[in-house]
Order: structure tokens, then C-alpha cells, then sequence
């Protein structure tokens, strides 16, 4: 089989670097890092290019539904940034997606032009402290009271809840018994009295920091329930949509991007390093390490970009998104770490972006769907006897 990019991905791709080359230089990048900072208005300029819209129907402002176009942006946007990669997520994923595939015609019409604009970032309010990939417990309950909903409980790394506009929130909203059928989600915006957003300090994925988010009587309107009246208790339903599988693939394409940043760095930092009077690219350890990890990369770069196509083309691929997830951000994690070792104490140091690229991708694994869940999937889907 052969893989053929559509000729506009190549021009997407042409465009996209030399976006970053102008408006996400290293050195801003790194300042991006150090400070946790979110560049509001580098990301409008990126918005400005049209990609925030590759979710999004025509008709609605976008360029139609390019989940190839979507992942390539999140690669090179990685490459460089986080701070840049993960609110487009939240724009073009997070909100487009999920309004697209689960909202009402009104919540259709009113927020997706927002979104083709890069004007409107959702944060996921799924997990909490004692719920990670059992969605289903989730404590945080939403009961009806007139034309409202009232919200208390709480939710645990909520990423970029302080520079969202709204909170995607998984609730409860009858008996907990019926752990499928009574859950909705509900559209929170996070400046809403009761809300209390609390940072948390990680390692890496600066930017969009994630945080604790409680709800204290938060009061929301019944018409941000997503899906509105007819969204109440579907909220399963629209959490196991075809959004979910192309989440992971948004994280694959983000350990992707830093992978590839990092062996960049490893194979230059090789051809400039003198040791012994001769660059340490002659030494053959060094040479196969370097070819290894492009090699592993060329293979990450096509069971994503392979994934994506069917996604496009609207095949079921429930099975080949986790393997893609599990494979590209494990073998992400291994390239950085090797690219952290050519670099030596140089790699461990804050002074090259080596170091910011290890803290990263070592969340790969886990966001998403861990790389325990995902091979739980694949031997179930696959049926494996138990």
C-alpha cells in the first residue's frame, strides 16, 4: 500500500512552519514554558491562517471536516510549542468537534462560527479525583431547578480551564445506580459565581495549565446543556462518540511533534559536538541510535497519518486509534529520552529545549486514554478470550 498525502497537506504543512519560524521562535517558546503562558495573540494570528476551521462545515464557516489537516496542524505546532498546540486542540477539537457531532442546531449555529474564528476554546471537565478512565462514577452532580441547572462537585486536571471559554463538563444528573443513562454534559462558563479554579503545578504541557475546578451552586442555563432538552441523560452517548477515538489521535500527533522536534535537535546537536577531533556523528553507536529513532519515526508518522484517513473517510477505527495512541506516544517517549542521551548533560539542562521536550512527552503516555487502557481496548475489540 502505498500512502499519498493529499497535495493541500504539503501546502498546510509549508505554511504552518513557516508560521512558527516568524511567530514561535525558540526563545519565546522557552519563555512560554518558563512563565506558563498562554500567547493569546500568537494564537489569533494562527487562527487568522483558516486551521481552527478544519472541523468545522461550510456552512458554518469552517473548511469542512479534515481530521488529516487537524492532526498535521497539531504535529507542527507541537514541534515547537505546546502553548500553541494544545489551545488549538481545545478550539478546533474540543469545541468544534464535539458541537459538530453533539449539539443542538441552535448551540450549531451560534458557536461554530466562533470556533472556525479560533474565538472559542472548550477545557474537558471529565475526570475526577477519584474517576480517571471510569467516566461513568463521576460524583459531580447537576439537578434541575426552573429554566436552570445547579451544579456542585468537583473536577481533577481540567487542562487550560483559565483560558477557556467554556468547561465541557461531564455531570450526573439522576441516580447513580444507572451509571450510563443518567449522565449529561453541560457548557461552564468557568467566570460563573461558584466556580473556583485552583492550578495545579506538572511537569510539563505548559500554557494550558491544568488545574482543580470545583462547582459551588453553580447555576447554568438549561439551553448549555450540550444537545440541549434532548441532550439530558445522553451524556454517555456523546463522551463514546466518534470524537473520542480522534482524541487520541490528537495526543499521538502531539508526541509526534515533540519526538520529531527533539531527534532534529540530536542530529544537529551530533553533526556540531567535537569529541576525540572528530564530530560525534562519526561514531557508529551514535549513527545507528540517530537512524533508529528516524526510522521509529517514519513508522509513528504513518500508523497516525493512516488513522487519520480512515477517520476522513468514516471508517470504523476504534481498534487502529488505540494502537495508534499506544504505539506513536510510546515510541515518542523513547525517541525523546535517546535524544536526551545523545545531548548529555546538555539535555538535562534548561538552557536547550531538550529538556522541556523530556518533561512533555512523558505525559503522552497517560492523557487520552493510558497506554494500560488502550491495550485493554485493543485485546477486547479484538477479541482476545479472557
Amino acid at each position: 500500500m502505498r500512502l499519498e498525502l493529499p497535495s493541500h497537506i504539503d501546502q498546510l504543512r509549508s505554511s504552518l512552519r513557516r508560521f512558527v519560524d516568524e511567530h514561535m521562535p525558540r526563545e519565546a517558546a522557552a519563555r512560554w514554558d518558563r512563565d506558563n503562558h498562554f500567547p493569546r495573540d500568537v494564537f489569533a494570528k494562527l487562527a487568522a491562517l483558516g486551521v481552527t476551521g478544519t472541523t468545522v462545515p461550510e456552512e458554518h464557516g469552517g473548511s469542512g471536516r479534515d481530521i488529516l489537516a487537524t492532526l498535521v496542524t497539531i504535529e507542527e505546532l507541537s514541534r515547537r510549542s505546546l502553548a500553541v498546540s494544545v489551545p488549538y486542540i481545545m478550539a478546533a477539537c474540543y469545541a468544534g468537534m464535539n458541537l459538530v457531532e453533539c449539539g443542538s442546531q441552535r448551540q450549531k449555529a451560534e458557536l461554530l462560527p466562533l470556533v472556525a474564528a479560533g474565538k472559542l476554546l472548550f477545557a474537558y471537565g471529565w475526570t475526577e479525583a477519584d474517576t480517571g478512565a471510569d467516566l461513568a462514577s463521576v460524583k459531580t452532580r447537576a439537578t434541575v431547578a426552573d429554566d436552570r441547572l445547579v451544579v456542585n462537585g468537583a473536577k481533577r486536571f481540567c487542562s487550560g480551564s483559565e483560558i477557556c471559554d467554556y468547561i465541557y463538563t461531564l455531570v450526573r444528573t439522576g441516580d447513580p445506580a444507572r451509571r450510563y443513562e443518567n449522565l449529561s454534559i453541560v457548557l461552564i462558563d468557568p467566570r460563573l459565581p461558584g466556580v473556583e479554579i485552583t492550578p495545579i503545578d506538572s511537569m510539563g504541557m505548559k500554557g494550558a495549565r491544568t488545574t482543580d475546578v470545583s462547582f459551588t451552586d453553580v447555576e447554568v442555563p438549561l439551553d448549555m446543556v450540550v444537545g440541549e432538552a434532548e441532550g439530558i441523560d445522553r451524556g454517555w452517548g456523546m463522551i463514546t462518540a466518534a470524537g473520542l477515538d480522534v482524541e487520541k489521535l490528537e495526543v499521538a500527533a502531539i508526541a509526534l511533534g515533540i519526538a520529531e522536534a527533539a531527534c532534529d535537535d540530536a542530529w544537529d546537536y551530533s553533526q556540531r559536538r567535537v569529541q576525540f577531533g572528530r564530530t560525534i556523528s562519526a561514531f557508529q553507536s551514535l549513527r545507528h541510535q540517530l537512524a533508529e529513532m528516524r526510522t521509529q519515526l517514519h513508522a509513528a508518522r504513518l500508523v497516525t497519518y493512516h488513522a487519520a484517513m480512515l477517520s476522513d473517510a468514516n471508517v470504523p477505527s476504534r481498534v487502529e486509534t488505540s494502537m495508534t495512541k499506544l504505539f506513536v506516544t510510546e515510541t515518542a517517549k523513547k525517541v525523546v529520552l535517546e535524544a536526551q542521551s545523545i545531548l548529555g548533560a546538555y539535555g538535562y539542562v534548561k538552557d536547550f529545549d531538550v529538556e522541556r521536550y523530556v518533561r512533555d512527552v512523558l505525559l503522552m503516555p497517560i492523557i487520552g486514554g493510558s497506554s494500560a487502557i488502550q491495550r485493554n481496548n485493543i485485546a477486547n475489540w479484538l477479541g482476545l478470550a479472557r
